[in-house]
């Protein structure tokens, strides 16, 4: 790889040193000769062989992350400065330098976390991801990787393979796109992922921080795609009083998963209250922790008596548990759908890069 340190791009961004790469792009920490401070600069990565159309799609993946980023006001998510490109026509996007670890660094490096410090790093992200779901914008890859520390505050980073309401996909349909063991149920089954995807990904992420691995395990990707799809999560045994708040993000059935509003109010216990202050969503209501515990299986459960729905969302009337038909039944879904077939030669899934400056190099999911 050609050292580029040094380079200057639009007259005023000096790249410093490499911070990450992955297959869709690689990030710098430059300098805004301008302005005089730090900025992280991702770089566009363009896979070999690929035809103009292929190169035009890659393109096109790297403006839509820039946009998909921008549209959200919220200190919890990444600010994206300015879109560039260099002599070659290659864009490059401008964001600010999260000077931090991300959440999968940390449980790396230091273990487990308390259940005090993962509820409010969940409060802290759910309340950005309210922000990104109000413009319209569907992240599709929560995971630890994709959520930087920097002191107390929290950044959720990474708009590589998010949807934007209003703009037409770039990848085939019925491809899956993001990491498995973070993906929902209903993505596994090439369905469209929604706000209540990002919820499930949420869970997969706080699960994993506060008890040290996922809570789906397998051998290789097809078996994590079946115990995501058929399996009940590894019980928890350090979350405390987390775990309700797991349980009803991990529910696979998407209309009977919390919704934001009530999983930001169930955190606030195990928090100790704290949190970022947000006005309350309309529609959204108080939910005791013991409501989040789900009703006892079996044919005559009675319907959960929780909160209405939030806002853009519709719950089931009945709460049962939702089936994908079995494993024989998830398998042949499985075959059935390829993971993260590409137009034009790109891929939504193609490895997703962090996008801001934690000083960690990342590598592909």
């Amino acid at each position: 790889m050609t050292d580029d340190r040094g380079r200057l791009l639009a007259g005023r961004y000096r790249l410093a040193a490499l911070l990450g790469q992955g297959g869709m792009g690689t990030v710098w920490r430059a300098h805004d000769e301008q302005l005089d401070r730090e900025v992280a600069l991702k770089e566009l990565r363009l896979p070999e062989g690929l035809d103009a159309a292929g190169q035009q799609a890659w393109i096109a993946r790297l403006d839509r992350e820039a946009r998909a980023a921008a549209r959200p006001k919220h200190p919890g998510v990444i600010t994206v400065h300015d879109r560039i490109a260099d002599e070659d026509g290659r864009p490059w996007i401008v964001m600010e330098l999260v000077r931090g670890r991300s959440l999968d660094d940390l449980v790396k490096e230091d273990g487990p976390l308390p259940p005090a410090r993962v509820a409010l790093i969940g409060r802290q992200v759910l309340d950005a991801l309210r922000a990104v779901h109000a413009t319209g914008v569907v992240h599709r890859d929560i995971k630890p990787a994709n959520v930087l520390l920097e002191g107390d505050r929290v950044v959720l980073t990474d708009f590589g393979i998010a949807s934007v309401e209003g703009e037409p996909g770039l990848t085939r349909s019925g491809a899956l796109m993001g990491t498995p063991v973070y993906m929902s149920p209903e993505q596994m089954r090439g369905l469209p992922a929604t706000a209540e995807s990002d919820l499930w990904s949420l869970g997969a992420t706080l699960y994993t921080a506060v008890e040290g691995h996922p809570p789906f395990n397998g051998s290789g990707s097809w078996a994590v795609f079946v115990a995501v799809a058929t399996e009940d999560p590894v019980p928890a045994v350090r979350a405390g009083e987390l775990g309700p708040v797991l349980t009803g993000l991990l529910r696979k059935d998407p209309a009977q998963r919390l919704t934001a509003e009530e999983a930001y109010e169930l955190l606030a216990g195990p928090a100790g209250g704290a949190g970022p202050s947000r006005p309350a969503a309309a529609g959204s209501g108080t939910l005791r922790l013991a409501e989040a515990v789900p009703p006892a299986a079996g044919p005559a459960a009675a319907p959960d008596p929780g909160p209405g729905p939030g806002p853009g969302r519709t719950r089931a009337g009945a709460r049962g548990r939702y089936v994908l038909g079995g494993l024989a039944a998830a398998v042949a879904v499985l075959v059935a759908v390829p993971w993260g077939l590409p137009d034009s030669g790109a891929s939504d899934d193609a490895g997703p890069t962090r996008s801001a400056g934690a000083l960690a190099p990342t590598g592909p999911s």
